[in-house]
């Protein structure tokens, strides 16, 4: 090896180059571009700017292209789950569901559901969905919303001809923009339509014996408070939307020695288990 005459010897002549830009900088691009899909990188470059962040607009384009994220604006359309998940917290449900009673008359169920608890709440059941009835459980449910604190901003409902437009007005007024399904597609509302598969599978099916709308109302209460206070759900890590998990028992001494009591609801159609006093 021949090293020229000024050169230290068992060192190479290094180009350092263009340095690397900082982690942090790469973290921060990154963490933009993920929190805000429909931005650029002209618009990401902006932001950082705005933040005292001074690189080139060709830089965090570099970063984007380094972590494999397209770097302009169009690179992630924003899907419907992705709405779903990113509103869950202010995101409501609603649908309406039949069953018919021992006389044969046929009741109509309308029903909400809190997309980020999965807290149920039956709004009311009649054999006559007038606009004057479908409008007053909108204003039943603002108010309840109101008195539990919950922020809704958005409630998913199908095109069914029994919501008249003085429903979605009334919901407008508290600030909760309605969101039409499409068209024969359930699947935009699943949340609601996979309770309702429940409701009926749990509860409907098994009970045979629906004597009239005051009974109807009675059973769906029933459910609506297990459903909430102590049956788990799985869309939520099998917690409850009402009462949380308890800690885990570690005692092994409580363990062997579990005193288990079921309290049936409904003649024994629900089980709900708890531990002894």
């Amino acid at each position: 090896m021949i090293y020229s005459a000024d050169a230290t010897p068992g060192c190479r002549d290094r180009n350092p180059g263009r340095p690397r830009t900082i982690r942090s900088i790469r973290v921060l691009v990154l963490r933009l571009a993920k929190e805000n899909p429909s931005w650029g990188y002209r618009r990401i470059h902006g932001e950082l700017l705005v933040l005292g962040v001074k690189v080139a607009a060709s830089t965090v384009w570099q970063i984007l292209t380094d972590a494999g994220i397209e770097p302009r604006p169009e690179r992630v359309s924003s899907t419907w789950v992705q709405f779903l998940r990113s509103q869950a917290e202010v995101l409501l449900a609603c649908d309406f569901f039949e069953t018919i009673t021992l006389t044969g008359a046929r009741m109509y169920v309308l029903a909400v559901i809190e997309h980020a608890h999965r807290r149920i709440r039956i709004l009311g059941a009649t054999p006559h969905p007038t606009a004057a009835w479908v409008t007053q459980t909108a204003r039943n449910l603002v108010m309840d919303l109101e008195d539990t604190g919950h922020r809704a901003r958005f409630l998913i409902r199908d095109r069914d001809g029994k919501f008249p437009h003085l429903f979605d007005d009334i919901l407008a007024d508290a600030d909760i923009q309605i969101v039409l399904s499409g068209i024969q597609m359930p699947r935009m509302n699943s949340i609601i339509e996979r309770w309702i598969q429940t409701c009926r599978h749990e509860l409907l099916d098994r009970t045979l014996l629906i004597w009239n709308q005051r009974h109807l109302l009675h059973v769906l209460r029933e459910y609506e408070q297990f459903y909430n206070s102590h049956r788990p759900r799985q869309g939520i890590a099998n917690a409850r939307p009402l009462r949380p998990l308890p800690s885990p028992i570690t005692s092994q001494d409580k363990i062997t020695r579990l005193d288990i009591r079921r309290r049936p609801r409904l003649g024994g159609i629900l089980n709900a288990y708890e531990h002894a006093a």
